[in-house]
């Protein structure tokens, strides 16, 4: 396997410019790390640098679940602060979606003690500049260098410095919004602001005579699990799973809207979890839109990966709803694994794969 892939089947190599240079000023001395041994790192990411550096007062957050087992994996303590915790340092990588960029930010400047430093890295190529107008906008003066064709800045504001309007404004950017046809959702998800368009294409091909239990692998903030429901009346469980935390709480929101719509009883539940991994319940029936990259940088592995552990948590005539765009390989897999393998569509650039009885 490539080294670059976490265990979860991940790629985890796009932070690490970004994570080097964010520690380049306290390895040079310019800056120092905090006299009590407390940091707080959000979107924090695994690597060499982070392991030398941390320190056991130090608190790493990430929302998606192979980049925080991986943490784990490190040594290092993983979780979320509370609300009025402060700290006096604060490190984060922002996104490259710019409004779930700028509640980070401002999350960072309200976990910030008094006299405590801000101090963010981010790839030229992903936004960087566009990052540090937005702290010096929330926090007053930045300073920055370039390094590893990233940028890093940071701010040690003053209590008159920060813009409270702004502040309260980009924490709320974060909160989960309504997007189109009573869909809930937030900045940064996949297709977060629209219904991706792979998606739509199951969720037209989805058989009306699916039944029983049925699990939807990766399904974001839900739409392909709603469309379960709406479509197929025979189904009476859904289960949705999904490694980026920040999906579920909207997940919830259009499942539980879909129940209701549908009028039946149905139980439907959400977990954060990471796919790859595999799957502690069976199923009838699983639909799936997987993700095939990360960054920038196609991954047919984790495709393939989704494949294997629906093949291993589906009942023996269980059935498999697969989309993905058309040129990715996935044929070789699904064929060693399940009996029958059909295309069911071919349109605009994906293809819709019904696969039905696990191989033994």
């Amino acid at each position: 396997g490539r080294d670059d892939v976490t265990a979860g089947g991940f790629f985890a190599a796009a932070p690490d410019a970004a994570l080097a240079a964010l520690f380049v000023p306290f390895e040079s001395g310019d800056l120092r790390l905090p006299a009590d041994g407390r940091a707080l790192f959000l979107r924090a990411h695994a690597g060499v640098r982070l392991r030398g550096m941390a320190q056991p007062g130090w608190l790493c957050e990430q929302s998606f679940l192979p980049f925080a087992d991986e943490l784990g994996r490190n040594g290092l303590r993983v979780g979320e602060p509370a609300a009025d915790e402060r700290f006096p340092l604060v490190l984060l990588l922002p996104p490259r979606q710019r409004d779930e960029a700028r509640a980070l930010f401002a999350r960072a400047r309200r976990h910030l003690a008094p006299g405590g430093t801000g101090r963010a890295a981010m790839p030229n190529a992903e936004g960087a500049k566009s990052g540090e107008a937005d702290l010096a906008k929330l926090a007053g003066a930045v300073q920055h260098q370039s390094k590893h064709k990233c940028r890093v800045f940071w701010s040690t504001p003053s209590a008159d410095t920060v813009d409270r309007a702004v502040l309260a404004e980009w924490l709320a950017l974060d909160a989960p919004r309504e997007i189109m046809d009573g869909y809930i959702s937030r900045p940064g998800l996949f297709a977060w602001d629209r219904i991706d368009r792979a998606s739509a294409l199951l969720a037209a091909h989805l058989p009306a005579d699916l039944r029983g239990s049925v699990a939807d692998l990766g399904g974001g903030y839900g739409y392909l699990s709603t469309q379960v429901i709406a479509r197929c009346p025979r189904v009476q469980a859904i289960d949705l799973y999904e490694a980026e935390a920040r999906a579920l709480e909207p997940a919830r929101l259009n499942l539980t809207r879909a129940k209701r719509e549908a009028g039946r009883e149905l139980a439907v539940a959400v977990y954060w979890h990471d796919v790859t991994r595999g799957l502690a319940q069976r199923y009838d029936a699983i639909v799936s839109n997987p993700p095939f990259h990360q960054g920038r940088a196609d991954l047919p592995e984790l495709g393939r990966a989704f494949i294997v552990s629906a093949a291993e948590a589906l009942q023996p005539d269980g059935r498999l709803l697969l989309v993905a765009n058309r040129h990715l390989p996935y044929e070789a897999v699904l064929a060693s694994r399940f009996h029958e393998v059909r295309t069911l569509v071919v349109q605009e650039g994906f293809k819709v794969i019904e696969a039905v009885g696990v191989r033994g």
